[in-house]
């Protein structure tokens, strides 16, 4: 291992570094602008970017991802561990940042959620799914309290993250908040660029749009259950409700919109790489999660200027302004009032879209650049 750069390395374990979706997102920034800052990175994680893997300052170490969560965790904390200790031993200076209980490493621990305040929500599920639940749950947190413990840094990625890590005992003075950045390419849709995306998804030119984006398992997390049941209460007129993600909850999911009766204005695609098209071809968007660190769908959408409802617990409710509170759902488990702000929202739509549009030109302001650069800059003090 040779370390040629004049400024010490980092190291960075996390599950993924690329700008498919989710967290991996966020990783990806932080390695560009690490590397735009003149260090050489050292890459523990499943998934790595090409981009990343050609360059010569970038040093990857792919971990296979066995089948199953703990074996998973396990391969890439001992990865994690193995790579920053040859790079500390050679470069004492090294900076290693992990992601919450992934790797027990004592430096920074940029999290991206707490375990810890991440109830399960399975109870529908299969006995056997609720017990291996229930023991990955237990592992996460043991893990993530151990590594927590540990660090001399912890980034929080919300105040409401910041808040559990609190309430977890970690030390208030070694807590840092970086909320999320907006990507350059997440822009509202033109009306050419909205017909196109509802054509691809064979989705009416004058109906209205609701769009859903997240994973349809046996958890309840994501609400889509009260979301399912919101919009049959509201039965909202020429409306559409379009549901991307899939799990092993899927054909579940299937079957409780066919209960309801609600074939003909619900459609669930399955997994779609596409959001920024279902965004571009929505009217609105919700994400009624139950528990949610931050939520950089309910982000992606904002910066789109697609209006949008989020649970008032989410990370990324703090961004919102005081007039656009009354988009945000005050309990996850009411359907009803989800039902009234659906049907609130149709009514008057239009009052609100101003407000959207400028949210997004300010979300706009600070980019996931802006984000990476902010947390190597909260490193540094």
């Amino acid at each position: 291992m040779t370390i040629r750069a004049a400024l010490p390395p980092w190291v960075l374990v996390c599950g993924g570094f690329h700008r498919l979706g989710g967290m991996d997102r966020a990783n990806f920034a932080l390695s560009e602008a690490l590397l735009e800052k003149g260090h050489e990175v050292f890459l523990v994680g499943h998934n790595i970017a090409p981009e990343l893997l050609d360059d010569r300052r970038v040093h990857a170490t792919v971990v296979p991802r066995p089948l199953g969560v703990l074996l998973a965790e396990g391969s890439l904390r001992r990865e994690g561990m193995r790579v920053a200790s040859e790079v500390t031993r050679r470069c004492p200076n090294a900076r290693v940042i992990v992601n919450g209980g992934n790797c027990p490493w004592p430096d920074i621990n940029w999290v991206h959620s707490v375990h810890a305040a991440w109830p399960r929500f399975d109870s529908f599920a299969p006995r056997w799914f609720r017990i291996k639940s229930r023991i990955n749950k237990q592992k996460a947190r043991h893990d993530e309290l151990y590594a927590l413990q540990r660090a001399k840094l912890v980034i929080a990625n919300s105040e409401r993250t910041r808040h559990d890590l609190i309430a977890l005992g970690i030390p208030i003075e070694r807590i840092r908040t970086v909320h999320l950045g907006c990507e350059t390419d997440w822009k509202p849709a033109t009306l050419e660029q909205r017909a196109s995306a509802r054509r691809s998804f064979d989705l009416p030119e004058h109906a209205v749009i609701v769009s859903f984006i997240g994973a349809l398992g046996y958890d309840h997390n994501k609400g889509f259950d009260t979301l399912l049941a919101a919009w049959h209460e509201a039965k909202l007129q020429n409306a559409i409700l379009v549901a991307a993600g899939t799990g092993r909850g899927f054909a579940h999911w299937q079957r409780q919109v066919e209960k309801l009766g609600l074939h003909g204005s619900v459609r669930l695609l399955g997994f779609s790489d596409r959001a920024g098209d279902l965004l571009a071809a929505s009217d609105l968007f919700v994400s009624p999660v139950r528990y949610e660190a931050f939520g950089l769908n309910v982000l992606e959408a904002l910066c789109r200027g697609v209006p949008s409802i989020v649970s008032k617990s989410a990370g990324v409710a703090e961004l919102y302004p005081t007039d656009l509170s009354e988009r945000l759902l005050q309990n996850p488990e009411d359907a009803r009032e989800l039902s009234r702000m659906l049907t609130q929202w149709k009514t008057r739509s239009e009052e609100a879209q101003p407000m959207f549009v400028d949210l997004a030109a300010k979300l706009h302001e600070y980019s996931m650049r802006d984000m990476a650069k902010k947390l190597i800059a909260t490193t540094e003090h």
